[in-house]
């Protein structure tokens, strides 16, 4: 993603903040960074200015909610989550290349809607989903990846459908994946792998361990 890029945006949820150093440049050279509400108040506190601030409003301190009013959008619908209401903002607005952060690392179960939602944010938009340890990219058909040998890779089928690998040291065949512990902890060949599906996938790539 091109941060310069009028049409990106980072969008920092209400998980763990990050510190590792990858999610961390993204926001370091975002342009333009919206803060789920609840993630406002420690990104605030880190010295932070967020460009817009998104979500139910339930969790921003009255301290910010003064403060930063002129950039708070107020959405009370509760069939969403605050980061699928920072998502769908940043669309409406053109901005439709997005990166998340700060999507995991707290409740396990915020962890897993979170990651599982990047399915429905792919028909919108482009997206990936940068943590501390990987970066999450969801997929619905054959897709080359950027690797490096011995690079670790999960993958994660929404859909039943078949799925084919090429460049992984435990290929599938054609393989419909009926549990999501049957696409983890696969690896990288060398300097590139393909996934082949005609369902939805949500590719995890680990950050390199130096």
């Amino acid at each position: 993603m091109n941060n310069t890029d009028t049409h990106s945006a980072v969008i920092i949820a209400n998980g763990r903040f990050p510190h590792h150093e990858i999610p961390l440049a993204y926001i370091e050279k975002a342009r333009y960074i919206v803060c789920c509400d609840g993630a406002a108040n420690d990104f605030i506190a880190r010295g932070g200015h967020p460009n817009a601030i998104v979500g139910d409003c339930d969790s921003i301190s009255e301290e910010n909610r003064i403060r930063f009013a002129d950039i708070l959008h107020l959405n009370p619908d509760q069939y969403t989550n605050d980061l699928t209401k920072a998502v769908n903002f940043c669309v409406e607005r053109g901005k439709t290349h997005l990166v998340i952060v700060g999507g995991t690392g707290k409740r396990e179960d915020h962890t897993l809607g979170n990651i599982s939602l990047l399915a429905e944010y792919m028909q919108v938009a482009n997206v990936i989903m940068v943590t501390n340890y990987g970066i999450f990219t969801p997929i619905r058909s054959a897709t080359k990846f950027k690797s490096f040998k011995g690079e670790q890779v999960s993958f994660f089928s929404i859909d039943s459908q078949p799925v084919t690998t090429q460049g992984l040291m435990y290929p599938l065949n054609g393989t419909v994946l009926t549990n999501w512990w049957q696409g983890t902890l696969n690896e990288s060949h060398g300097d590139s792998f393909t996934i082949e599906t005609r369902g939805r996938v949500i590719v995890f790539q680990a950050f390199r361990q130096d």
